[in-house]
């Protein structure tokens, strides 16, 4: 069995003031880590008692807020407009550490949705045109065969920015900083929100 020695102790003055700031520099370590893709993060949205959980990017923060894109008439954009709650977690092995965030949700202005979607390669612009995400499809033939067909149609011309695409904003209520610790007495650290810019840092017992 694995035990967690990568790093030294996590002190409970050692976190930054600011949950942000700490992710944000936790997201530095990730990246220079080397991780496949560092700023890969599971996001859980729940309907009706029913959980559903998917790997999403992380796409930067807008403020204090982080930012991911979807499709906003697949399952995760149907359940955010039901529940426009959700939890997100960041795991990065090589450095024996996560982070667990939970918080609230918010469509982007279309104006920002739009800068990120031409920011996109050209590819994935015609990608998410054609993908009517998590609707059932007869066979892998017929999604390539509408790629090629919006390929063809926009040829030499701007992909046309799709409607039913954009972006959230993930509102952070809390936050918890957790690093492995040998003996499974991991650190956890958690951020609690307690006053519009003012968090509360709290020590968990792993």
């Amino acid at each position: 069995m694995s035990q967690y020695t990568k790093n030294s102790p996590l002190g409970d003055g050692e976190l930054l003031p600011d949950p942000i700031a700490q992710l944000a520099a936790w997201l530095d370590d990730a990246k220079e880590a080397g991780m496949i893709e560092p700023t890969a993060m599971a996001l859980g949205t729940s309907v009706d008692g029913q959980p559903s959980v998917r790997i999403v990017l992380f796409k930067g923060f807008v403020g204090q807020d982080l930012s991911f894109y979807t499709n906003y008439e697949g399952r995760k954009g149907r359940e955010l407009a039901a529940n426009p709650r959700c939890a997100a977690t960041f795991w990065w092995d090589r450095l024996e550490r996560q982070v667990r965030i939970e918080g609230a949700v918010e469509k982007l202005p279309e104006s920002l949705s739009r800068e990120y979607f031409y920011r996109r390669p050209r590819e994935s612009q015609i990608g998410a045109l054609t993908s009517r995400q998590s609707a059932v499809v007869a066979s892998r033939e017929e999604l390539d065969r509408r790629w090629e067909e919006n390929a063809q149609r926009h040829a030499g011309a701007e992909v046309p920015f799709p409607s039913f695409w954009g972006g959230y904003r993930l509102v952070p209520a809390s936050l918890e900083f957790w690093q492995g610790r040998r003996g499974r007495l991991h650190d956890r650290l958690r951020y609690t929100r307690s006053g519009a810019n003012e968090w509360r840092i709290e020590r968990l017992e792993p």
